[in-house]
């Protein structure tokens, strides 16, 4: 089973499970995906192996909650970073959501490595890719329509064509493994254009 077991509800529990993450990613970092082992993550969280069995049967498992775990982090940072401000211009919005979806120069979201990508097949099905393109046109959504200083809000269909651009842009660019000048260039881009679109949008 390549899923994880149950998810914590308790705040203790949050915070095991958090410090399973923390050493997971200090693991793959150091060591590499091969030689990660859910033994070595319990070793290095100072954890029992049966506790992080409760969660996690394997290191797939593990990986797949991590990956649902940056998920929960991304529309978060959006919620907090794009929606909640009060009287934030449009543009300044919008970019923050781009920013956010490009993962560039975002420290607040959870690391990503282009061997993740490689790996979705062996625990994503389709229905999970599309709840995550749900959650974020949702947050997309909910970004604009804090835009109070918008006149038109975009359709439905733009926002969905953007998110596309946005977050396929990402995942090829992960893969692609392209440098951070090269990644904030991109992004730049991506909000530029992004910002025209919705502009255009709004012409009479």
């Amino acid at each position: 089973m390549n899923k994880p077991l149950k998810r914590p509800s308790q705040a203790r529990a949050r915070f095991t499970v958090l410090a399973i993450y923390d050493g997971f990613v200090r693991i793959w970092r150091r060591d590499g995906w091969d030689r990660l082992t859910t033994r070595a993550v319990a070793l290095e969280t100072g954890i029992s192996v049966g506790t992080l069995y409760e969660y996690f049967p394997n290191k797939l498992a593990l990986l797949s909650g991590y990956v649902r775990h940056g998920m929960e982090r991304l529309v978060a940072a959006i919620d907090g970073k794009a929606v909640a401000p009060p009287r934030m211009p449009w543009r300044e919005r919008v970019r923050e959501l781009v920013r956010l979806t490009c993962g560039v120069d975002a420290p607040e979201l959870a690391w990503v490595h282009p061997r993740m990508l490689a790996l979705e097949a062996e625990m994503a099905e389709l229905k999970h890719h599309r709840r995550v393109q749900e959650e974020l046109l949702a947050a997309w959504q909910r970004t604009l329509a804090a835009c109070t200083d918008l006149p038109v809000f975009p359709s439905g269909e733009l926002l969905q064509s953007l998110l596309l651009a946005v977050w396929g842009g990402r995942r090829y660019a992960l893969l692609l493994e392209i440098d951070e000048a090269q990644a904030r260039t991109w992004a730049a881009q991506m909000e530029s254009i992004c910002i025209a679109a919705i502009e255009r949008s709004s012409d009479p």
